[in-house]
């Protein structure tokens, strides 16, 4: 892919700026930063529903912000509450005393908002984007029942194991506008992974909206040689409790059809976790699932301000595969886990973006906000 020239870019934030005033902005740069939950604590105490200064005066960027707010009723989903909305599906007992985990999921239209006045004519799982983040436990049945209740063939492609049957390829698992099929296979191996459209062509279908994330927690009494580890990435248990999981997927959107991004993003929404940045205790140690599903673009990455961590490449290891690092890279597809802590710092906003600084000028960015204790 041809690297792209100044007045590529210079096109695509004509685009973004075209956007604020299709919005019907009265100010340019960010003008409310409200977390997800009001709290008090030094530099930066707001009551509920108070519109506040910029959080950190003079990261606009020269107007690089998209003004006003995504409707997310109308959307039909929130980049905040995706955060931690897991799907678990329904849990079943097979005659062999296994555990089937039952998901429903669907193929649909959908008109969705991905900047403020700016909406995309998507191609969703179960009418949001990305699709719901599925998780289930390593040795588990899974069971996914698909209806295509959209306008084009669509499929269901896991990243995992499986029969080939299975693979949502064209010729194993393709369903046609109000047809259904069923997905089933076992839960290998645990990691962080991906599921995704596999109909042709194949990057239109992903660029439109069809993903999402799956994760599968390891078993710790398969692996007793690191089960601490294991029981702290298993959902539900004490050790897990103990953390702050977020599922971050990693997108962008060509609104011009032009084979180019115009607006990139974490869940969708350009700017979301700047306007309203994400609530973390700072005792609790956090751990993202980060997944890049970005079309056009070869490689994005993720940047953490003031602050370490270490990587789990597809989340396949109990042991990190990078260690103290505080920037790493996925191409499409690609994904892992990422642990840190802020214990030791400072409550306050702690920027994250990648460094690819025309995404984060483009939407993708975000702030941490740090604290000591919910309210």
């Amino acid at each position: 892919m041809d690297k792209p020239t100044r007045p590529d870019l210079m096109r695509r934030r004509s685009l973004l700026m075209g956007g604020l005033a299709a919005a019907g902005g009265t100010a340019i740069c960010t003008s409310a930063a409200l977390g997800q939950q009001p709290a008090s604590h030094a530099g930066h105490a707001v009551p509920a529903g108070t519109v506040v200064a910029d959080p950190m005066p003079g990261m606009g960027h020269g107007a690089m912000m998209t003004v006003g707010d995504v409707d997310s009723a109308v959307n039909g989903f929130d980049p905040t509450d995706m955060l931690t909305d897991w799907d678990t599906g329904t849990v079943s007992t097979l005659p062999d005393g296994r555990t089937l985990r039952t998901f429903e999921m669907t193929a649909e239209d959908r008109e969705i908002e991905i900047a403020p006045g700016i909406r995309f004519p998507a191609w969703t799982y179960n009418g949001r984007v990305p699709g719901p983040a599925l998780r289930a436990k390593e040795g588990e049945r899974l069971r996914i029942v698909f209806r295509n209740y959209a306008s084009h063939p669509h499929s269901i492609h896991f990243h995992g194991i499986h029969a080939a049957r299975m693979d949502g390829v064209p010729g194993a698992g393709m369903v046609d506008p109000g047809d259904e099929f069923v997905y089933e296979f076992d839960a290998k191996p645990f990691g962080c992974h991906l599921y995704h459209c596999h109909a042709m062509p194949l990057r239109r279908h992903i660029h439109k909206g069809m993903y999402g994330a799956f994760v599968i927690d390891p078993d710790p009494e398969r692996r007793p040689e690191h089960a601490e580890v294991a029981r702290s990435r298993l959902l539900g248990t004490p050790e897990n409790a103990g953390w702050q999981e977020l599922v971050m997927v990693m997108n962008a959107f060509d609104t011009n059809f032009d084979a180019e991004n115009e607006f990139y993003a974490v869940n969708t929404v350009a700017h979301a976790f700047m306007k309203r940045p994400i609530r973390i205790v700072k005792d609790k140690p956090v751990r993202i699932y980060l997944i890049n599903v970005i079309e056009f673009d070869p490689i994005n990455s993720f940047h953490l301000h003031a602050n370490f961590f270490d990587y789990y490449d597809q989340g396949t290891t109990l042991t990190p595969t990078l260690k103290t690092v505080d920037l790493i890279t996925q191409c499409q597809a690609q994904r892992g886990i990422l642990e840190f802590t802020f214990a030791e710092h400072e409550p306050g906003l702690y920027m994250f973006h990648p460094h690819q600084t025309e995404f984060t000028e483009l939407g993708w960015v975000g702030m941490f906000d740090v604290v000591e204790a919910l309210a």
